[in-house]
């Protein structure tokens, strides 16, 4: 008897006296196999342990019912919540979601992509990694296969998107540092092969703009989209000749490295210097200082996508309109109290 781990459509074939386009038949479910024979097939699967072999076989269906939600970052807790939106709605509609983590790595996604495809997912809800090139997808797009990304679109790319505001976003969040009083607000955090740091950094260009924040009093300082990335940005900044007092990071992770940083230093959000996060993570509410971020509703976004993806497969469509979800800020401790009336009644 073949080993449970080695187990193939052969040793069935073998084990049953049948052939393997018959034992294929009755992996499949079809009807058109005697009874007795199936249930000969049958005890042999269970006697070779075909168990693994027989789930993949069922993966490879070709109306399967697993969608593959491809995820950028998971160890950043907004995309852990975005993807428990997306398993929420699909659990409902009973649909097998699989979730994998290309920790932002265009090669490890091209290796997630191509496994999924040859699995006959039903579709393919993805958050590109950095660096993903606009031809990464064509083959998907050509094979059928419903696609929509989440938070990141690619340049020149149709697939549709499911993302928030960003734009708006970042002007609320940098109107509210400047009406507070801080006339030499940073920007903290990504970079230029980001389409979403476009749109943030856009919005934190367009308010200082607005309100009159001349280009040689702001501050841009590129870095990771993490903790980690957070802390350098901060200490960057406060190398400068005339550091900046507030500052509006690319996401909640990295406003948490920043407001590490500063502690680090002796120093605290909200009073020695203003942080604004991005995306309003859980722990936001719960940091200490609490953080001020832009809301976005990440689980609704998730599940704004899941249902997208499900209609596109329903519907036989690889087609879809983008969806822009509305934001807001969420004020807290860690942007601080408006320095203006501090001056006045300093004065």
């Amino acid at each position: 008897m073949a080993s449970r781990a080695k187990a193939t459509i052969l040793d069935i074939a073998r084990e049953a006296g049948v052939s393997k386009s018959t034992v294929s038949l009755v992996l499949q479910g079809s009807g058109l196999i005697r009874p007795e024979t199936a249930t000969r097939v049958r005890k042999a699967i269970e006697d070779v342990g075909y168990v693994y072999n027989r789930g993949a076989a069922n993966l490879r269906k070709a109306h399967s019912n697993v969608i593959g939600m491809v995820i950028n970052d998971l160890t950043n807790p907004f995309f852990a919540e975005l993807a428990v939106g997306m398993e929420r709605v699909f659990q409902a509609a009973g649909v097998v979601p699989f979730i994998a983590n290309t920790a932002e790595n265009p090669v490890r996604q091209e290796e997630v992509l191509k496994s999924l495809m040859e699995q006959g997912v039903a579709g393919l809800i993805v958050s590109p990694a950095r660096g993903t090139t606009p031809g990464a997808f064509r083959r998907i797009e050509a094979a059928g296969v419903p696609i929509a990304f989440t938070m990141r679109r690619l340049p020149e790319s149709r697939i549709p998107v499911i993302a928030p505001d960003n734009h708006r976003g970042a002007v609320l969040a940098t109107e509210h540092l400047i009406r507070r009083g801080h006339r030499r607000p940073a920007f903290f955090g990504g970079s230029s092969d980001l389409v979403v740091y476009h749109q943030r950094l856009g919005g934190f260009l367009t308010a200082c703009e607005t309100l009159g924040i001349p280009a040689s009093d702001r501050l841009i300082v590129e870095g990771e989209t993490s903790r980690k990335g957070g802390m350098a940005c901060l200490e960057t900044a406060l190398a400068t000749t005339q550091p900046p007092t507030a500052a509006l990071c690319f996401n909640d992770a990295v406003a948490f490295g920043a407001m590490l940083a500063l502690r680090k230093r002796g120093l605290e959000a909200g009073t020695d210097f203003a942080v604004v996060g991005f995306d309003d993570v859980a722990e936001a509410e719960h940091y200490s200082p609490a953080l001020t971020s832009v809301a976005v509703d990440t689980a609704g976004l998730g599940e704004r996508a899941a249902h997208v993806m499900l209609k596109m497969i329903q519907s036989r469509t690889t087609r879809a309109e983008d969806h822009i979800g509305a934001v807001s800020l969420v004020v807290r401790e860690s942007s601080g109290p408006d320095r203006n009336s501090q001056l006045g009644d300093a004065a």
